[in-house]
């Protein structure tokens, strides 16, 4: 079997799991423990601090061991442990402890993939490649979410669990049969991959200095405060009005990954012709649109339409985010490194969605709510706006000049870029 036929299995499979629970965590807590929005959004702000305080040095992590498979794999382990134990929990310790656990592999999984899926394709065919990830990715969340829709009849909101589980262990046997020789290290970082020595990496600061890499990161924190939590909240909202909120959020999750599989597609061909800023300009225009409708319409079918712009939305941000760092750092030996700090930065805004959504929601009621989620994506679109991401013309190749490829044999980092 082919390497990229490999790819596409993690993918399918990881689909579903890199983010754990996701959104039926909330409805199986409402439900089963009878958690308040509050209380739920809670804990769910604590995981996600817990998760993006490793986000960085996993990232860094994977640029050092170079064995991407491994931590797939691992990874997938502990979101299979963290899952199972989530089963029989009902405290706020209990329900953290595990969930950061699953937390912990997912904030793995990202640049463990990416570096793995950078080290197979290379730099030139990596933006197309990425959005064949991501439509595999979201083919795996929509059979998944297919599967506990057509079972929450039958076994009960519990089924979200062992879905997941199942398709955490096809996870690992995907990343345990991929085969070594299709992956290189070299290829993975922008090094020359025939030299005898490794050029030396770059320094972190030239992570934390590079401008662009930040106004990106705080872009997306932005992004993901509205994001991040609507979805969730929408569950517990259908909880409160007594509609069947498990296999709704499923359905929704299911229209949700429909979309996003073209849309991937369409965005990992169209980064490379257009620029990546006009997909993340696309992204974060609209999520305000989606909270509105979330805001006004109470009638659980009609909803589907919100769904399908959270599709077009992140659809777009899980192709353009890893191509944009893998431009902004190409031959420092520290892409993966600068993802992990990307995500940790914009995971803060992630962590506290679920508390902020559900805070606005005791003061302002649920229309309030989803209103304040979209504010954020807002002041995001005007970051962005102003943001040049790449050097790449439209219609241009990646890969950089002879000067970088020099400058990165000499450990540098390339030149930040210019103009999209």
């Amino acid at each position: 079997m082919l390497a990229a036929h490999h790819l596409a299995l993690i993918n399918v499979f990881k689909g579903d799991i890199q983010g754990g629970l996701g959104p039926f965590l909330g409805t199986w807590l409402a439900q089963s423990a009878s958690w308040s929005p509050a209380r739920i959004g809670f804990v769910t702000t604590l995981v996600g601090v817990g998760a993006l305080a490793l986000s960085g040095p996993f990232g860094a992590l994977v640029d050092r061991l170079g064995r991407p498979r491994l931590l797939i794999a691992l990874a997938c382990a502990a979101i299979l442990c963290g899952t199972l134990l989530l089963l029989p929990a009902r405290g706020v310790v209990s329900v953290f402890a595990a969930q950061m656990m699953a937390a912990a592999g997912g904030t793995l999984l990202l640049p463990a993939v990416t570096a793995l899926t950078l080290g197979i394709v290379g730099k030139n065919r990596f933006p197309k490649q990425q959005g064949r990830n991501q439509a595999f990715n979201h083919l795996g969340i929509l059979i998944a979410a297919g599967a506990i829709s057509l079972g929450t009849p039958w076994f009960g909101p519990a089924i979200a669990f062992w879905v997941l589980s199942a398709m955490a262990v096809l996870a690992i046997l995907a990343a345990a049969t991929t085969p070594g020789n299709c992956y290189n290290e070299r290829r993975t970082v922008g090094w020359q991959e025939d030299a005898e020595d490794a050029p030396e990496r770059a320094g972190l600061r030239s992570i934390v200095a590079n401008r662009k890499l930040l106004v990106l990161a705080v872009a997306l924190a932005l992004f993901n405060l509205g994001n991040g939590g609507m979805l969730s909240l929408l569950g517990q909202k259908l909880v409160a009005t007594a509609a069947d909120a498990t296999s709704w959020t499923a359905r929704y999750v299911m229209v949700a990954q429909l979309v996003m599989i073209p849309v991937a597609l369409f965005a990992g061909s169209l980064a490379d012709r257009r620029g990546r800023r006009q997909l993340l300009i696309a992204a974060c225009a609209v999520l305000p649109v989606r909270a509105a409708l979330c805001a006004v319409i109470d009638d659980p079918l009609w909803l589907v339409s919100a769904e399908i712009l959270d599709g077009i939305a992140s659809g777009i941000i899980g192709v353009a985010v890893p191509v944009v760092v893998a431009d902004l750092t190409w031959g420092s030996g520290r892409t993966q490194t600068a993802l992990g700090s990307l995500n940790a930065i914009q995971g803060i805004g992630g962590a506290l969605s679920a508390w902020y959504g559900g805070l606005a929601q005791s003061v302002l009621g649920w229309g309030g709510a989803f209103l304040a989620l979209g504010a954020p994506a807002l002041l995001a679109l005007g970051l962005v706006l102003w943001l040049d991401t790449t050097t790449e013309r439209r219609g241009g190749k990646a890969g950089g000049t002879g000067a970088e490829a020099k400058r990165a044999d000499r450990g540098g980092v390339a030149p930040e870029p210019g103009p999209a």
